[in-house]
């Protein structure tokens, strides 16, 4: 096991144990968090080298905490762990100075190869993402107009797409309900979409849900 020091944080249970266990052999997790707002406060008081946070987590997006932190000055490097392969998704990731995005498809092995890239002062993107953009890039410019989307309405687009009402969805995003619906307006405005089942099917299609 070496010293870097790994904050985690994901709202899934199980992964989040799974995670302890098996990263526990090659680093010192010092802590695990299982919402935004843990993770900034946990992160503060911690200090790791490196926090490996989900994009998509209750009360405080994964994306929006490591804002926080980063205007709190908090030194740690980030890598978002998520199970999105969505451009615009990653894009913001690292406008807010991550140092490497890899989805939770690519397994314990990778994470590990993650971290120690990282580690060493390297950024570190996943090779399935090398698929998505080919993928986006022969199917030409419809599935380019996500790049539209804000972190919040790529988050409320998913949450129509399975099922949720807008007070569902105001209630999981701690925002009025009002704000929701003009989210859902802006989203359905940028996509060109005239329907709640459009926006959905859009979902669907593009591997949101």
């Amino acid at each position: 096991m070496n010293g870097t020091r790994i904050l985690l944080a994901d709202d899934h249970r199980m992964l989040l144990d799974a995670l302890v266990t098996l990263l526990s052999k090659e680093f010192e997790v010092v802590g695990i968090a299982r919402d935004g707002g843990a993770l900034v406060d946990m992160a503060e008081r911690l200090q790791p080298d490196i926090i490996v946070v989900d994009v998509s987590m209750p009360e405080v997006n994964g994306i929006d905490a490591v804002r926080t932190l980063q205007k709190e000055g908090n030194r740690a490097k980030i890598l978002f762990l998520s199970m999105y392969a969505d451009l615009p998704l990653v894009e913001e990731a690292f406008r807010t100075g991550a140092s490497g995005y890899m989805l939770k498809a690519g397994g314990v092995d990778e994470l590990v190869k993650a971290i120690q890239c990282i580690s060493r002062g390297g950024t570190y993107v996943t090779p399935l993402l090398g698929e998505l953009i080919s993928a986006l890039l022969a199917a030409g410019p419809q599935n380019c107009r996500t790049a539209k989307l804000t972190q919040r309405q790529v988050e409320i687009l998913r949450l129509l797409a399975e099922g949720r009402t807008m007070k569902e969805i105001g209630e999981t995003l701690n925002i009025t309900r009002r704000t929701t619906e003009s989210h859902k307006y802006e989203i359905m405005r940028n996509l060109g979409l005239k329907t709640t089942a459009e926006l959905i099917r859009y979902a669907i299609r593009i591997n949101l849900i």
